[in-house]
């Protein structure tokens, strides 16, 4: 019995790290990160990175200006918008590992064509 369960805990332990390192990257962070994943993931591996792991790189103000819209369309803008100003955070909207579809787009249509999730 005690050697069945040994081998059912090395097999999770196989098919965990095995799914570990499988994780994609997108290919736009993987010149910056690599496979430093704790780059990132601030908080630890199994939780969302914080904002201001995000905003090591990516700066809001200039989010908002690269989104923003045309001053009768300005509090359509993902980045600086009416109901959060720039306060959104970040995993709301994006996904390193797993597109996710931003809260915005039940009410609003925000078309980027360099958009990244």
């Amino acid at each position: 019995m005690n050697t069945l369960k040994i081998m059912l805990a090395l097999g999770l332990l196989c098919l965990s790290s095995a799914s570990v390192q499988a994780v994609e990257i997108r290919d736009h962070h993987k010149e910056v990160i690599g496979k430093d994943c704790k780059a990132c993931h601030d908080q630890g591996i199994k939780q969302f990175p914080s904002d201001q792991a995000c905003q090591q790189c990516h700066d809001v103000d200039e989010l908002a200006e690269t989104t923003a819209r045309s001053e009768e369309d300005k509090w359509q803008n993902p980045h600086n918008n009416l109901h959060y100003g720039k306060e959104l955070p970040c995993q709301e909207c994006h996904g390193e590992h797993k597109a996710k579809k931003p809260i915005c787009s039940d009410c609003h249509t925000f078309k980027y064509d360099k958009h990244k999730e």
